[in-house]
């Protein structure tokens, strides 16, 4: 725990920096389900829309690469509250958009907002807590992409304004967050070379390297996997379970995020090379009974196995988030995460965005074969190699 907080003061840091940061992922998931509203409503191609998905990742892997360790140098609130407000802004434009033009521009901007925030909110969850810091830093964006799309497919099946009240909700919400921040202790002190840190590169501490590509192959099948379930998951859900419903594809996201966050909270006593041994052995497993289900247009497989991948998904990042982060010193904190994250955001966007290609190439079910037997191959290899690295550690 920082010197500056006293047992009390850290459980509210680690209270409002873990809700912030689930409702800005929240926000990031929240358009999922309504994509197809958004397609059918302004008769945009499914390029534009695969454009949509793509410009959220980009320029959130901008603001990572410019801005990860800004509040390095200004503090952790300054940065947080300016994310924030840079996010209601892009949600305003959510809630009064009307074609593709303003829906790409919101998209943006909540790339940028969310790249400043993911970065400061870690450091200041670590700077609070160095124990629960990675556990929260874990299950916060878990919990709230999985509320976030399921809360937002709700609202747009069954509630009035479907294209803005999710919008609106989240924007009286970030401002209450902003400030709860306020109100907390500022926990890490300005220091010079602001600018010199923004140019765009990623800052691995030495400490640090080994150990992040160790996690390296895992943690692109993970996120990439997550990328996948928000970009393409939705369609698939539908085409298993032949149902128009749109809160089916929040309901698919859901399962994956929340399986996660469930695996997170129950393994979090495991040892950090077991844990993340098994969550790559639970998310190889996961994907062939989500495959079978999909060619058996089996629900219930494609669902068992979606939550089994999610529990692999939530281990092996909880795994990858503890062999990397808690290795920076105070000051290199912010850009680890950020670095960490840009890494993770790659694997994130990059994969989808071929996916989005090879099926309307290929179709959705021929993609999903090839997609989920390469993550398997990632997924596994992290497994082989955690077993013969804690095999040499035995013998040695």
């Amino acid at each position: 725990m920082n010197a500056i907080y006293t047992p009390a003061a850290s459980a509210r840091a680690l209270a409002v920096y873990s809700l912030t940061a689930a409702t800005f992922l929240g926000a990031s998931s929240a358009p999922t389900p309504l994509y197809r509203v958004y397609q059918e409503t302004w008769h945009f191609s499914s390029g534009t829309l695969t454009l949509v998905f793509a410009i959220y990742a980009f320029s959130l892997l901008a603001a990572l690469l410019t801005t990860g360790p800004l509040s390095d140098h200004l503090g952790r609130r300054p940065v947080i509250v300016g994310s924030i407000l840079l996010n209601m802004l892009a949600l305003s434009i959510f809630a009064a958009a009307d074609g593709a033009p303003m829906l790409l521009l919101a998209r943006a901007l909540q790339g940028l907002a969310t790249g400043m925030a993911i970065s400061a909110l870690g450091a200041g969850l670590l700077d609070a807590s160095r124990e629960r810091g990675p556990l929260l830093n874990s299950l916060a964006p878990l919990f709230g992409m999985g509320i976030g799309a399921l809360g937002a497919s709700l609202l747009v099946q069954y509630a009035p304004a479907p294209l803005r009240l999710t919008y609106l909700l989240l924007i009286v919400l970030l401002a209450a967050e902003a400030l709860l921040v306020l109100r907390l202790p500022e926990s890490a002190s300005r220091v010079p070379g602001l600018l010199a840190s923004m140019r765009p590169r990623v800052r691995v501490p030495p400490a640090a390297r080994g150990a992040m590509l160790r996690i390296l192959p895992v943690n692109i099948a993970l996120w990439a996997l997550g990328g996948f379930y928000l970009s393409l998951g939705p369609t698939l859900a539908r085409s298993v379970t032949h149902s128009d419903n749109i809160v089916v594809g929040g309901w698919v996201v859901f399962a994956l995020t929340m399986s996660g966050f469930g695996a997170i909270a129950l393994l979090r006593g495991l040892p950090t090379p077991r844990l993340l041994m098994t969550g790559s052995i639970a998310l190889a497993a996961g994907l062939v009974v989500t495959l079978t289900g999909v060619h058996l247009d089996s629900a219930a497989l494609f669902f068992a196995g979606t939550c089994l991948a999610g529990t692999g998904f939530g281990a092996a990042f909880q795994g990858a988030l503890r062999s990397v982060v808690p290795l920076a010193q105070p000051t290199e904190r912010a850009g680890l995460v950020a670095a960490f994250f840009v890494l993770s955001y790659l694997a994130f966007s990059l994969p989808a965005l071929l996916a989005g290609v090879m099926a309307h190439e290929l179709g959705l079910r021929a993609t999903t074969d090839l997609y989920g037997a390469t993550l398997i191959l990632l997924a596994v290899s992290t497994a082989v190699a955690s077993g013969l690295g804690k095999r040499a550690t035995a013998s040695g």
